[in-house]
């Protein structure tokens, strides 16, 4: 719990300080803790310390802490991050608040055929490979656009944004590059949007002050609050 707790008031601080010396409002940045194969005990720790928006990458692990942690509170948020196949698509739609892996328009089209039936309405972010690395998921910077036409005209559907993860590098200039070329990208699509277009998921434990000084309104964060 006290480890929990420092950890938190410290990224905080980073967070603040990082926004104000980049002339953004601390206000305008969401963090979501990464809460994968922690226990819904070690999560109820983050929720004493304040926390109230946790990330998932695994269906299997994440379900049962949803249902557990959802009947002793009422206000969680619920992301889905990691890697989501088709076949999986239903329980996430039942299950989170925001899917922010949506990678391909054949998942987006599950979705919203899942969402329709249940009658419910979908936040997704649409997830950018803008390092071009082949060991991630997500959508070719230069077909987002179009992509994202095709994912905006479904129903039961939102499109809130992207999200990216940033080059497997220590390489500082590389980093904020990416984060910058994905940022561009985000605006260009946002003018073309309405005002629910305003979600750019990018940053985590070891880039996230890089991401924010690029532009990013959300980041994930697993290590830096509960460590290693």
């Amino acid at each position: 719990m006290r480890l929990i707790s420092e950890n938190l008031g410290r990224v905080k601080e980073r967070i603040h300080s990082t926004a104000v010396s980049s002339g953004r409002d601390p206000q305008d940045i969401t963090m979501i803790v990464i809460s994968k194969t922690r226990s819904a005990d070690i999560m109820n720790m983050a929720i004493d310390c304040g926390v109230r928006h946790f990330g998932e990458n695994k269906i299997q692990e994440a379900v049962p802490k949803i249902n557990d942690l959802n009947k002793q509170h009422s206000d969680l948020t619920w992301h889905m991050v990691g890697h989501l196949q088709t076949n999986k698509a239903k329980i996430a739609v039942m299950n989170f608040d925001m899917i922010q892996s949506v990678d391909s328009i054949k998942l987006a089209r599950k979705i919203s055929g899942i969402a329709q039936q249940i009658q419910k309405n979908v936040d997704i972010l649409i997830e950018v490979n803008i390092s071009g690395e082949e060991s991630k998921y997500g959508i070719n910077p230069d077909d987002v656009g179009q992509i994202n036409g095709e994912i905006a005209s479904l129903p039961n559907i939102n499109v809130r944004g992207l999200m990216t993860i940033g080059p497997l590098t220590l390489d500082v200039a590389d980093i904020r590059n990416a984060f910058r070329r994905m940022r561009k990208i985000f605006e260009n699509l946002q003018v073309r949007q309405n005002n629910v277009f305003n979600v750019l998921s990018m940053g985590m434990t070891d880039d996230y002050e890089i991401a924010i000084q690029e532009g990013s309104t959300m980041i994930r964060l697993g290590r830096a609050i509960f460590g290693r």
